[in-house]
């Protein structure tokens, strides 16, 4: 963790500011096994690079994806890795959510550090009984921090006031350069004020943004590349963390090179105007 200006808090854990994204890692919706050994040495090169957080989720792959995140913390002290991992609306509910959890942990092979709620569903009801069973999962040291993703301001403020004994530390939520609805629609500042942590998935727009030619001319003040540009941006904020996928060892040495600098405020501006 030495020489990183770019630690960020979840509880009161810290984690960098740019974390790995296991999104097709292992599959999609169903398993695939065909890139298993090249997924995990791309996840334990992250680590070794020093980048501590993980994201996965019962979803991806249909479990597998926590299968190779499993594998790949193996030979890491357990204590200085951060991983987040998601329940789907289908197990939400008192004992499915507990099931959920517990069949996460034993393919992660370990505790959970953030679980969340991976999506709203179309229950209030359930989404209240899966926090207050997640609430028991933190007693029981199975999980020990609890978030959401992809909840509105609304939702999540509904969710912060139904908790009986803990605290919703996190939302992750869709959010890049070219999708600022959390800065739009007050969710961010509502955030910063709760002192909550803002994850943003598909940071890159699946690497769209990554190509973006008026991205890479701001980057050239810098000595940087548009990806490490569209990165910055958002973990500017003080409690954004990025979650692209970790696709490459090039990917995730270049996902490095965004911390560490900070665009001025003018060409965080320009930047806003390239998409």
């Amino acid at each position: 963790m030495q020489g990183f200006s770019d630690l960020k808090r979840i509880g009161d854990e810290k984690v960098t500011a740019i974390g790995m994204g296991t999104w097709g890692i292992g599959g999609y919706e169903s398993p695939d096994y065909s890139m298993d050994g090249e997924s995990v040495e791309v996840l334990r090169y992250g680590l070794k690079l020093g980048m501590n957080l993980i994201d996965t989720a019962e979803f991806y792959g249909a479990g597998h994806s926590e299968e190779l995140v499993g594998e790949a913390i193996k030979d890491f002290e357990r204590e200085e890795l951060f991983i987040i991992s998601k329940v789907w609306p289908t197990h939400f509910g008192y004992e499915k959510a507990k099931k959920a959890a517990r069949a996460s942990a034993k393919r992660l092979g370990t505790y959970i550090d953030l679980y969340l709620l991976h999506w709203p569903g179309d229950s209030w009801e359930k989404i209240e009984e899966t926090l207050h069973a997640l609430e028991e999962l933190v007693d029981e040291g199975l999980i020990r921090y609890i978030g959401v993703s992809n909840f509105d301001l609304e939702l999540l403020k509904r969710s912060q006031e139904a908790m009986r004994k803990y605290e919703i530390v996190a939302n992750e939520v869709k959010y890049s350069l070219r999708d600022r609805w959390p800065e739009t629609t007050g969710l961010l500042d509502y955030m910063k004020r709760e002192k909550m942590s803002l994850i943003a998935y598909t940071p890159l727009e699946k690497g769209t943004l990554a190509r973006n030619p008026c991205l890479a001319e701001i980057g050239k003040k810098y000595g940087k590349t548009a990806a490490q540009v569209t990165l910055n941006y958002l973990i500017w904020g003080e409690n954004v963390i990025a979650i692209p996928k970790a696709g490459s060892r090039g990917h995730l040495e270049e996902n490095l090179g965004a911390m560490g600098w900070r665009l001025s405020e003018e060409d965080r501006e320009k930047a806003r105007g390239c998409v």
